[in-house]
Parts: structure tokens; sequence; C-alpha cells
């Protein structure tokens, strides 16, 4: 068997234990085993800790998660989109571009955990180690140590709704100013699909387009959006400013704001075929797709007649039905 490539040097290995990493965790960011951060740390004779005694260092809030407010609900959405929870590690990690948002999230959980910057990705990390903060996450709230495709949508109390979504768009969302679009991708359709029932209810009106892997949500239209940043940034507690900014920069009164048709947006009527498509393929009635997809019976028609590569593609659909 090939050996593995350390990806740390050893100053940098024993500087990471010395700061309360364990062996487990400097591994995994080395691309090595434990057994071999451990022969490391003996042959150049590191004062080893009692077992767990580094875990005593930090504090934090571990319960946490057992009591809602909208702070918790930001935080729960912010972990569902950008959490983890290691299989072999009782941790609960979160990562960001942003290290800002990582420092606000350590204080509402009362937290002294230091966070790090993974040196290949600059992604920043705030690994917390708590069993009971780890299995709350899994008991109560449906997270799961591999949850990127097959996350459930967690119950969400309803006066905490918005702050969920805000923690879930400050995540994995993205607005785009400039084409008037706010949009989410996940992994898991199922918690993506929901999200796009629950949004529906608050007269929003998001579409989903898949590719692959991975599930887009948008909303589109310049009063969508900017009803949708008033509804998530009411009552406002934590969240990303550059995102917030974004939001700002809308200057025409409300009054007068309003959508354009989709029709006049190419990647807007691209976007909707595909979700049409997806639907369609999902469950094989083309009524229930149009009506799933938002799309009129006629458009759908005209579609077919005018657009070669949408026939191909739903006549292949159909094909396999």
């Amino acid at each position: 068997m090939r050996k593995k490539k350390c990806t740390m040097s050893i100053p940098k290995i024993i500087e990471r234990f010395q700061s309360g990493m364990s062996s487990k965790e400097i591994a995994l960011q080395a691309n090595v085993t434990a057994r071999y951060i451990n022969s490391v740390l003996q042959q150049n004779n590191v004062a080893r800790q009692p077992h767990s005694s580094w875990l005593r260092r930090y504090s934090v809030n571990e319960d946490y998660f057992k009591t809602w407010s909208a702070s918790m609900a930001y935080v729960l959405g912010f972990f569902a989109a950008d959490g983890c929870l290691p299989k072999n590690l009782q941790m609960v990690s979160f990562s960001q571009k942003d290290p800002k948002i990582l420092e606000d999230i350590r204080e509402e959980l009362q937290s002294t955990h230091p966070i790090k910057t993974n040196p290949r990705t600059g992604v920043h990390l705030l690994n917390i180690s708590s069993k009971i903060m780890k299995e709350d996450l899994i008991q109560l709230h449906g997270m799961t140590p591999k949850k990127s495709t097959s996350l459930e949508f967690p119950y969400v109390p309803e006066e905490y709704f918005s702050h969920f979504v805000r923690g879930f768009f400050d995540g994995d969302g993205n607005i785009n100013f400039e084409k008037r679009t706010v949009s989410f991708v996940g992994g898991s359709q199922t918690f993506m699909e929901h999200l796009k029932k629950k949004l529906e209810r608050y007269s929003f009106e998001p579409f989903i387009v898949s590719k692959e892997k991975y599930h887009r949500l948008f909303l589109s239209g310049r009063k969508t959006v900017h009803n949708f940043g008033q509804w998530i940034y009411k009552d406002k507690n934590l969240y990303i400013v550059r995102k917030h900014i974004e939001f700002n920069r809308e200057k025409m009164p409300p009054d007068q704001l309003k959508d354009r048709p989709f029709k006049v947006n190419k990647s807007a009527i691209k976007a909707r075929k595909l979700e049409l498509l997806y639907h369609y393929n999902l469950n094989g009635d083309l009524p229930v797709a149009c009506k799933s997809a938002n799309i009129g019976i006629n458009t759908f028609y005209r579609w077919l007649k005018n657009d070669g590569e949408f026939q191909f593609k739903f006549n292949s659909i159909s094909s396999e039905k």
C-alpha cells in the first residue's frame, strides 16, 4: 500500500498539539494517521498530556442547542449549511471563509475554542469538542456526520424560521444584486424541496434547478429580493455583514419595486425549463410537473415547439417512462 504523504511540517505538528489539538485532529489536517502523529511527538520528546485533559482547556455552553431562540435558530441554520460532525470525534465543527462570523458564533456559544485556518484552502475552522453538543445536534435536530446529500429539514418553530433561513443563507446562500437573484445550494434534495415549500408559504416563488449532485434554489425579481431581505434581516442578531450590504444596495422606494417577467431574462427561462424537466423526471406527470414549476401548460407547448434542445430533453425523459 502506498504511504500517505504528510502535508504538515514537524514543527507545525508539535505547535498544534501543544496548542490543544488532538492527534486525530492533526492527522486529519496532515493527511496521515493518528499513529503517525503520535510517533512524531514521541520522537521529538513532546510532553504528552493525560488522556482527554486537553479538552478541558476550552469551555463552551454544551447545552446551547437544547433551547430555541432567534440566535440558536441562526446558528443551527448556519451549521446545516457549513457545519460538520466528524464521525470518529466528539466534536462540532463550523467552517467559513469569513472569520468574523465564526468569532460571533463562538461568542454566542460562550466558547473559548480557537479559530484556526486550513493552510491549503484558507477556510477558517471553529472546532468545538463537546459530546453533549454533538448528541443534541443529532438527536434533537436531525444532523448527521455525513449530511451533505441526506440532510433532512429540521423542525424549526415558526417564530424563528426567518433566523434559521438567514443562517443557512449565510452558510450556503448568495445574492446577485445586478441580476436580482438570491440562491441557495445544497446536496440534499429532500432538504431543498422542503425549504422551497416553506418559502412558498411566505409568498415567495422559489424554483429549484438540479445539476449532478447539487440542487440550487432561486428567488428572482427586484421586488422579491427586496422583500426576502426585509424578511430575513428583521430583528437580526447574527449575520454576515457583506451579504447584508448587498441587500441594502436597493435605492428604489419599496412601493415602486416590481419583478420583471421571467421572459425578459434568458438565464431565468433556462432555469425554469430545467426545473420543469426536473419535476417531470421526478413524477412523469406533465400537469403535475407544470404546477410544481409554476409554469402554464401553454408555455410548456410553446417551449416544446420553439426550443429543439428542450424538446430533445423532454422526449428523452418521456422515452424512459
